[in-house]
């Protein structure tokens, strides 16, 4: 799927993964999980990889190679950035002593099986892989 990097577009998005996650029977335990975390790295793309200009956002859906599991990778060419690279927040202060931003990120860190990062072809390429049980 290739789309403008819009907010507005999100539902598209997730009907596009929820569509794949259903045809194989995926627990909707963890199609909540991976919805959240699509919903998150989706949003970042659209609201930071190209502002203030409206780019393309690619999302790959791997599932042929994977049967207890999904691959999902996500394609910008905005700015470059790694999130992986942000270290986690402090989870143990409150919420007014911890730096605002990457809770987000690390939501979808610890709700995936894997994530992976890289920037090629003046492209940011992001891989999160969650398997099913």
């Amino acid at each position: 799927m290739i789309l403008d990097a819009l907010v507005s577009n999100l539902p598209d998005v997730l009907a596009f993964v929820d569509e794949s996650l259903e045809r194989r029977n995926c627990p909707m335990r963890v199609q909540m999980q991976i919805d959240i975390a699509v919903e998150e790295i989706f949003v970042n793309i659209a609201s930071y990889a190209y502002s203030p200009e409206v780019g393309k956002a690619e999302i790959l859906i791997q599932e042929d190679h994977d049967p207890d599991g999904i691959t999902i990778t996500f394609i910008d060419t905005g700015v470059p950035y790694d999130p992986l690279a942000r270290p986690d927040p402090d989870v143990t202060l409150s919420a007014s002593q911890r730096q605002i931003g990457g809770l987000g990120i690390y939501m979808v860190k610890k709700s995936m099986t894997d994530m992976t990062y890289q920037y090629e072809g003046n492209r940011n390429i992001l891989t999160l892989r969650k398997e099913f049980f």
